[in-house]
């Protein structure tokens, strides 16, 4: 499947009110949808016709029938994943609905077309119980050879990966948790490098116990950082809290070694690393408490958490969500070759061994160039997905789950 910008069907905007500006580039570059399917074999007569179709694909449907491994030799399932959401997070307008959350899936479907060779294919389901969801995934399943889900929103995204992780054999991998995680390890590693210092040697803070901050607290850890603390809308993650979720309440006994309690500036008191992404504003003189040579990965888009400009006045690293500064945590940088090197090598699973490999693939691109304001390569650097993608495959060989 080939995507593409499509050509406005028609310059109409009438009946649909002052939400739609015919002037503005963002709509007239999705008029019409931003892909299309396109053949990868030619039908210009009729040989071609009973080949492509009847009489000569029954051939190929009796075969795959007799031996269904063949299917990922004969049709594209090995190398298309399906890009699953119910609306409910979608970027930083919330639970917008399925419809509404179209122009993001099919934004993510051609990323992964355009940076890891990957056909994706956008499903937005009209449903939001976790069960349904999961029931229709999984009958969907036998159509793909990976699924990313996308954009739903907390605590039902983890249970629903979880349980589809557990009925699939194919790669099942929700990209607003372990995607950033992947590309913040990425960087905190650099960072760590460029200040002599290791993952060991650091405590962090995460601003949001949603998807991101759980996978990336988890990650972080599992990748060796010295401690972590994340903080919600009410304070602290910590054992003492009654108010929490299930899977607050595992994040509270998996972090928080030095036992602080109370708000999200106590923590960053000496802290070494910020990391947030939850949106809201950060106090700057609590950025200003953290401790000497600190690290900001102020990531809430469009509006970080801590503005650049305050950020460089106490922190030797600035990290953001956004384009238009240095050190953009994006992460386009990951699920793309990761998904590339699972379909590669037909994984059953996407590890925790193949995420650390791509996130120490990702930090190796920048290589001898590294510096304050390049601890992580741009999404446009041509070396990423070939080298995320190498990683991942023999990340996934040496852990014993390709299949090929």
């Amino acid at each position: 499947m080939a995507a593409e910008i499509v050509n406005p069907r028609s310059d109409s905007t009438e009946g649909y009110g002052d939400s739609v500006d015919s002037f503005d580039p963002a709509f007239a570059l999705h008029r019409g949808g931003k892909m299309a399917v396109q053949a990868t074999v030619p039908i210009r007569d009729k040989d071609d016709l009973s080949l492509a179709y009847t009489p000569g694909v029954a051939k190929v449907c009796s075969a795959i029938a007799e031996n269904p491994e063949l299917v990922h030799d004969y049709t594209w399932k090995s190398q298309v994943v399906a890009v699953v959401t119910d609306g409910t997070a979608v970027l930083g307008l919330g639970d917008i609905g399925p419809e509404a959350s179209l122009p993001v899936m099919e934004g993510k479907a051609i990323l992964f077309k355009q940076f890891g060779g990957v056909d994706a294919v956008p499903i937005a389901l009209a449903t939001t119980d976790t069960d349904e969801i999961i029931e229709t995934v999984v009958r969907l399943a036998p159509s793909f050879g990976g699924v990313n889900l996308e954009d739903i929103s907390a605590p039902r995204c983890f249970e629903i990966e979880r349980r589809l992780q557990e009925a699939l054999d194919i790669p099942v991998f929700h990209d607003d948790q372990h995607g950033t995680a992947v590309v913040t390890l990425a960087a905190l590693r650099n960072a760590a490098k460029l200040t002599g210092r290791t993952l060991g040697d650091l405590r962090a803070v995460i601003s949001g116990a949603g998807a991101a901050g759980v996978a990336i607290a988890k990650f972080l850890l599992e990748a060796g950082l010295g401690d972590v603390a994340v903080a919600d809308r009410k304070g602290i993650v910590s054992t003492d809290r009654t108010d929490l979720t299930d899977v607050k309440r595992e994040l509270a006994e998996l972090t928080n070694k030095a036992g602080l309690t109370g708000s999200l500036e106590t923590a960053l008191a000496g802290a070494d690393v910020f990391i947030g992404v939850s949106g809201g504003t950060v106090p700057e003189p609590a950025v200003a408490s953290m401790a000497p040579g600190a690290f900001v990965f102020a990531m809430a888009n469009p509006n970080p958490e801590v503005h650049p400009d305050i950020a460089h006045k106490y922190a030797s690293v600035v990290a953001t969500g956004r384009s238009d500064y240095p050190n953009q945590i994006n992460n386009v940088l990951a699920f793309p070759g990761i998904f590339a090197g699972a379909l590669q090598v037909r994984a059953s699973r996407i590890t925790e061994g193949m995420k650390i490999a791509a996130a120490n693939a990702l930090a190796d691109v920048v290589g001898d160039q590294l510096a304050a304001d390049y601890v992580i390569p741009s999404p446009f650097d041509e070396r990423v997905a070939p080298a995320v993608t190498a990683a991942v495959a023999a990340a996934a060989r040496a852990e014993g789950v390709a299949r090929r």
